[in-house]
């Protein structure tokens, strides 16, 4: 079974942005490069964990003597995108994510794959036939200036969702909220 590669190394644009209300908001990670644009659809969970994942990598890099690979502490106002996102197309919904760093190329590196279908019925050979069964994966390599900007970026569209109660910590509907203390 082949895996199509959606490789951007050197990407021209990667936001986390959303596309409908908050409460009702569906989250898509897109990457651009040239006029190839790949747009995979995430759950608000793995946006925010990423963005702290990845802000955990710089800081651990800048940490290195003489910050060698000139990781900015804060977002350099030159990457800061605030763009909707471009026209989305889902490529795939978000399953498993790798996240890494490469030395030689100072950059991020983010891997993303489809969530399993644990259904399909890997023994039926129609499916190889129209590529249907064909696998894919996003690679994505971002500098330490853009990787510090999507975090950024991904961190605010987190957090303008619905507030949350500060007694539950469910989120607060904008027709209202029933809270469900915990028992003490």
């Amino acid at each position: 079974m082949p895996t199509r590669v959606h490789e951007f190394a050197w990407p021209d644009r990667v936001v986390v942005g959303t596309i409908g209300l908050p409460g009702a908001r569906t989250f898509y990670l897109q990457v651009r490069a040239g006029t190839q644009v790949v747009s995979i659809a995430l759950e608000k969970q793995q946006s925010a964990l990423l963005a702290e994942k990845i802000d955990e990598i710089l800081d651990q890099l800048i940490t290195v003597e003489g910050n060698p690979f000139s990781v900015p502490t804060s977002t350099p106002i030159e990457l800061v995108d605030n763009d909707q996102l471009d026209a989305v197309q889902e490529q795939f919904r978000t399953g498993v994510m790798s996240l890494g760093w490469d030395p030689t190329t100072a950059q991020v590196v983010l891997e993303a794959y489809p969530i399993a279908d644990v259904d399909a019925d890997e023994s039926d050979p129609s499916l190889d036939e129209d590529g249907a069964d064909e696998t894919e994966m996003l690679l994505v390599r971002m500098p330490v200036g853009t990787a510090r900007a999507f975090a950024k970026r991904t961190r605010e569209i987190v957090a303008a969702g619905r507030p949350t109660c500060p007694l539950c910590g469910y989120p607060i509907d904008p027709d209202g909220h029933f809270c469900t203390l915990p028992e003490v």
